[in-house]
C-alpha cells in the first residue's frame, strides 16, 4: 500500500486493534468514516477489490473470528458488522450491497443462562454474491442467505433462505423465489 493510500485509510477511519490478527485490504478498496474494532488473538479482516464502505462500524472481538467482506460490496452509512466470539465468520459474498443500518451479527453480545449453562452460542454467517440487505435489516447468528438474494426493508432475518429468494419481516420470511437483482434502476 502507498504512503498516501495508507494516510488516507488512517486519516478518515478509527482503527482500534489490540493484539495480532491479519488485516488485508485491498489497495482500491473505499473506506470512508468508517470504526473498526479488532480485539482478541489471530482474527481476521478481509476487504477484497471494489469494496467500498461509508460510515460503517466493523468489530472482530474474541479469537479466531473472521470478517470477509467480498469484491464489490457496497456498505452504507450506519452499517454495523460484527464477528463475535471464538472462532466465528461472518462472510459476504461478491457484489452485495447493504444499504443504511444494516446490522450483521454472529452473537446476541450476552449470555442467556438456564440454570447457570449459557443457551445462546454465537453461530457463523454466511451470505451469497449478490444480495440486496435493504434499509434497517438485521440478520442474526447462524443465517444463511444464497446467491441473488433480497432483504426488504426493516425487516429481521433469524433463519436462512436460499438463493433467488425475496424475505420480508419481523422475523422475516421469504415471499418470492426466482428472482435476482441490478444495481441500476431503470425508468
Amino acid at each position: 500500500m502507498n504512503f498516501f493510500k495508507k494516510y488516507l485509510l488512517l486519516a478518515r477511519n478509527t482503527f482500534k486493534i489490540k493484539g495480532h490478527h491479519h488485516i488485508d485490504i485491498a489497495t482500491d478498496v473505499r473506506i470512508r468514516q468508517c470504526k473498526i474494532t479488532i480485539k482478541g488473538k489471530n482474527n481476521t479482516l478481509i476487504m477484497a477489490r471494489h469494496a467500498n464502505l461509508r460510515g460503517v462500524n466493523i468489530e472482530l472481538i474474541g479469537d479466531n473470528c473472521t470478517l470477509s467482506i467480498g469484491e464489490g460490496c457496497v456498505i452504507g452509512e450506519g452499517c454495523y458488522l460484527s464477528s463475535r466470539e471464538k472462532g466465528t465468520q461472518l462472510i459476504l459474498g461478491a457484489g452485495c450491497m447493504l444499504s443504511r443500518n444494516v446490522n450483521v451479527m454472529t452473537s446476541d453480545g450476552h449470555d442467556i443462562l438456564r440454570e447457570g449453562k449459557r443457551i445462546n452460542p454465537a453461530k457463523s454467517i454466511f451470505i451469497g454474491d449478490r444480495v440486496w440487505l435493504a434499509d434497517s435489516v438485521t440478520v442474526l447468528k447462524g443465517v444463511t442467505i444464497g446467491n441473488d438474494c433480497i432483504v426488504g426493508i426493516n425487516s429481521t432475518l433469524t433463519k436462512s433462505i436460499d438463493s433467488g429468494s425475496v424475505a420480508a419481516g419481523v422475523p422475516a420470511k421469504v415471499v418470492s423465489h426466482g428472482v435476482t437483482w441490478q444495481n441500476e434502476c431503470t425508468f
